[in-house]
C-alpha cells in the first residue's frame, strides 16, 4: 500500500529512464568509434556486471529500493546504462590529464562527484529510496556508503578498460 501511494506521487519516470539509457548509449557508440573493441567491451560489459552485482547486493540487503522498471533481480536495467556511461565519460576526461592508475583514480573521483551532485535529486523525485538504517552521515538523504560504493565500482570499471588502451 505504501509503495502504491509512493508511485502515485512520483512524476513519470519514463523520460528520466530514457534519458539515462540514451546517455549510456551515446557513450557506448562513442567508445565503439574511438576505442579498441576490447576496451569498449571491458568498460561497458564488465562495468555493467560490476554495477549489477553491487546494486543487487544493496537491494537484497534492503538498503535501497528502486521504483523504475524493468528490473532484473530488483536492479533497474536503465541503471546499468547510466552507470557505465558516467564512468566512461569520467575516464575519458581523466585520460586527457593522466594515464594508467592515476587516470582510474581520477575517473572514480569524477564519477563519484557526479553522483554526489545528482543522486539526491533521484531520491527527491521518488525514483529510489535508501531504506537502510546504517549509522553515518547522509547528504540530502543519500548515505555515505553509496559514495564509497561509487568510488570502488567506478575504480573497478575504469580499471577493466585500462589495460586495453
Amino acid at each position: 500500500m505504501i509503495l502504491a501511494s509512493l508511485r502515485a506521487n512520483v512524476p513519470s519516470s519514463r523520460p528520466f529512464a530514457l534519458a539515462t539509457v540514451a546517455g549510456g548509449f551515446v557513450a557506448l557508440v562513442h567508445a565503439s568509434l574511438t576505442w579498441p573493441l576490447a576496451a569498449t567491451l571491458a568498460i561497458f560489459g564488465g562495468g555493467a556486471v560490476a554495477a549489477f552485482v553491487a546494486e543487487a547486493i544493496v537491494i537484497a540487503r534492503d538498503h535501497l529500493e528502486h521504483y523504475i522498471g524493468p528490473t532484473l533481480l530488483g536492479v533497474p536495467v536503465y541503471v546499468l546504462f547510466g552507470w557505465t556511461g558516467v564512468v566512461y565519460v569520467a575516464f575519458r576526461l581523466a585520460l586527457l590529464v593522466v594515464d594508467g592508475l592515476p587516470a582510474v583514480a581520477v575517473a572514480a573521483a569524477l564519477a563519484t562527484t557526479y553522483d554526489l551532485l545528482t543522486d539526491h535529486r533521484g531520491v527527491a523525485a521518488g525514483y529510489w529510496t535508501y531504506t537502510d538504517d546504517l549509522p553515518g552521515p547522509r547528504f540530502h538523504g543519500v548515505p555515505w556508503w553509496n559514495y564509497v560504493g561509487w568510488m570502488v565500482i567506478s575504480s573497478i570499471t575504469a580499471a577493466l578498460a585500462s589495460p586495453f588502451l
